[in-house]
């Protein structure tokens, strides 16, 4: 019976491969080339060996490959754990007056951040962004063995590193908090710290030579505190102090009735009626883009508060206000009137996201709250303070 399989399976292999005669007329003669089942056989026989053959050539290059990577990964990790303590022995070594002056400097320019710091800093906490702790004991430890007069440096910078964690740990919390409050009122943090437009001047390393080496760990703390500085300083631009009196609005955001013709409309602002004259107040810090009159607005202010965030105020009987001002929430930027489209004194106040207006309500009801627990989080002596 096995036999039979064997040979039935064999029968229908050479089914493949039937027997091929070819004609070839040449010069007034036929010849016949015939090529038989084994020859056929043969020639797939050599083809799939060959296939098979570079397959399993790939396969084990692309492992050998994939083991010899991992194992010089693995190799380069070990290498610069132990190069860490090795170099800043061999620095100590080499250069013992240049070891001083850069640990002072570095010295220095933690005590600058220290001073912009506010008083309530959180140095102790009970984690930190990198821990160095261990590096640090190494390289003390050698010092007392080959070359205890270095041992006093070694614990400066020791100290000055552990320093460097807790302020890198306390900016990152610090511009966590201020990311999520500003995500809370419904914007892009990016957006809003987004401070790399008109900048310049000459470069100025962390230690005053654009040419020196720096230890990550510095160059991490000052990102982390050009991110806090970014984002708290967006804050500031979020519109949160209301342009005049709450409890005067008279035509909230959205759809309502033209006051002139009744027929439907969108209202894309909020309307504070008021006195003519009565004072009108910058909602957020930033900068003014425009003074002057608008068609339907009457007398416009407009400021731009951060990158894609801007206030206009309309049918203003007066300015305090010029272009390229800066001002801050509250500033008084100029007087209820009016002008333009309008059936009396009022306010009209707009909030306008990348060009798009959106209801401003929600910034001027909720903000100030937001954004009083997000400074508070980080000054609780000024918030005990104020209380």
């Amino acid at each position: 019976m096995q036999k039979e399989t064997a040979g039935g399976k064999w029968d229908r292999l050479r089914s493949w491969f039937p027997e091929r005669e070819f004609f070839m007329r040449s010069q007034g003669q036929v010849r016949f080339i015939t090529i038989t089942t084994r020859m056929q056989m043969t020639v797939a026989a050599v083809v799939l060996a060959a296939v098979l053959g570079w397959a399993i050539s790939m396969s084990v290059m692309a492992f050998n490959q994939y083991r010899a990577s991992s194992e010089r990964a693995s190799l380069l990790e070990r290498e610069a754990h132990v190069a860490q303590s090795e170099e800043r022995f061999d620095a100590y070594s080499d250069d013992l007056d240049a070891t001083v002056a850069d640990l002072q400097a570095r010295q220095e320019m933690l005590d600058g951040i220290v001073e912009m710091l506010p008083e309530d800093l959180v140095a102790e906490a009970e984690d930190t962004v990198s821990d160095s702790s261990e590096e640090s004991a190494e390289l003390i430890s050698m010092m007392r063995e080959v070359f205890p007069e270095a041992v006093g440096l070694a614990q400066i910078e020791a100290r000055q590193l552990a320093t460097v964690e807790a302020l890198t740990l306390y900016a990152d919390r610090r511009a966590a908090r201020a990311e999520a409050a500003i995500r809370e009122l419904g914007l892009d943090p990016r957006q809003v710290a987004d401070s790399s437009t008109a900048m310049g001047g000459p470069f100025e390393g962390m230690f005053g030579d654009g040419d020196s080496a720096i230890d990550p760990r510095f160059e991490r703390l000052g990102l982390s505190l050009a991110r806090m500085s970014a984002l708290e300083r967006g804050m500031e631009t979020i519109p949160q102090f209301m342009p005049a009196d709450i409890n005067s609005i008279s035509s909230g955001f959205g759809y309502r009735r033209d006051p002139f013709n009744g027929r439907a409309t969108m209202h894309s602002g909020l309307d504070f009626r008021a006195p003519h004259g009565a004072p009108i107040y910058a909602a957020a810090a930033g900068e003014v883009t425009f003074a002057g009159r608008k068609s339907g607005y009457g007398n416009v202010v407009e400021i731009t508060h951060n990158t894609g965030i801007v206030t206009r105020y309309a049918h203003m009987s007066g300015f305090n206000a010029r272009v390229g001002m800066a001002v801050e929430a509250g500033d008084r930027i100029g007087a209820i009137g009016s002008t333009g489209r309008s059936t009396g004194p009022h306010l009209h106040f707009e909030v306008r996201v990348n060009g798009r207006a959106v209801n401003p309500r929600h910034f001027l009801e909720t903000a100030p709250h937001v954004l009083e627990e997000a400074r508070a989080e980080f000054a609780p002596h000024a918030a005990a303070a104020g209380q």
